[in-house]
């Protein structure tokens, strides 16, 4: 359940109280999009950033989602209620579905909850990474919109499945491959990589969500003196870089310990600079 939940045009619900209807598009067929943002300091981290990849994922699956500015309300009303109770990291979660089978208007809500020690800790551990084949070419997914990539969908089901299998695998996480054997993207997370003197990520040319916390980092690798990269690389060529690391809104900058059972190269000293651009906290 939700520490807090404001739904748009009717502010905010009293924990239970039910807010989707049985005949919901997003609970018939998983049909809407949501974006997950970190509250940190009692403020919505590249919350801008967000609101627009959820525009451009609404205009993919063509639901009418709700200007920008009343996004921007929804978001800043659910913090400002987490603020008055407490003063922890939070995840913020910004929902819209197609809405009621036969409406033309959609579902829009918010719901603020802490970022558990289940989160965080990988921060500070790193984690075990199998791959997993998505069963396509790195170029398919950009040249069929239908395959949805680069949209944050509520669909779950398939990333859900990947990730019990990749504990079933001993592993705690997975790193989603093309069928021609380039490294993509977690199943909820971005791909960042260094290589020499550049801090690198999946070129979305093919398919990837664009990632907010990684665009983040790489608009910011000057500052560290590196130089920023998008391009695609081989699995087994991802296993030999000077350090690799996932990266998301909930768990931050993660390093990867290994990749499919061998380890990777660790780098410290990048790895403290880049929790420090993206301001996520070890503790």
């Amino acid at each position: 359940m939700a520490e807090v939940t404001v739904m748009l045009g009717r502010g905010l619900v009293p924990p239970g109280e039910p807010i989707i209807c049985s005949d919901d598009l997003g609970v018939l067929r998983g049909d809407g999009v949501f974006e997950t943002i970190n509250v940190r300091g009692g403020k919505p981290f590249l919350l801008e950033q967000h609101l627009r990849r959820m525009a451009n994922s609404a205009a993919a699956l063509e639901i009418p989602i709700p200007r920008s500015e009343a996004m921007r309300g929804l978001a800043e009303s659910a913090v400002e209620e987490w603020n008055t109770r407490s003063e922890a990291e939070a995840a913020l979660r910004l929902i819209v579905t197609r809405g009621r089978e036969g409406s033309k208007h959609p579902t829009v809500f918010a719901t603020v909850n802490p970022v558990g020690e289940a989160w965080k800790r990988p921060r500070r551990t790193g984690v075990k990474v199998v791959s997993a084949t998505l069963g396509v070419s790195a170029a398919t997914r950009a040249e069929a919109p239908w395959l949805l990539g680069g949209v944050k969908s509520i669909s779950y089901a398939a990333t859900m499945s990947v990730l019990r299998w990749a504990k079933e695998q001993g592993a705690d996480d997975a790193l989603w491959t093309s069928s021609d054997g380039y490294a993509l993207e977690g199943p909820t997370s971005s791909l960042v990589w260094l290589e020499g003197d550049e801090l690198c990520t999946t070129s979305t040319e093919t398919g990837i969500l664009p990632g907010t916390t990684s665009r983040h980092l790489l608009d910011s690798a000057g500052s560290i003196g590196l130089r920023p990269k998008e391009k695609i690389i081989e699995v087994e060529r991802l296993a030999k870089a000077d350090a690799a690391w996932l990266t998301s809104s909930v768990r931050g900058v993660v390093f990867i310990t290994e990749l499919d059972g061998k380890p990777v190269a660790q780098r410290p000293d990048i790895h403290a600079e880049l929790v420090k651009l993206s301001g996520f906290s070890l503790d």
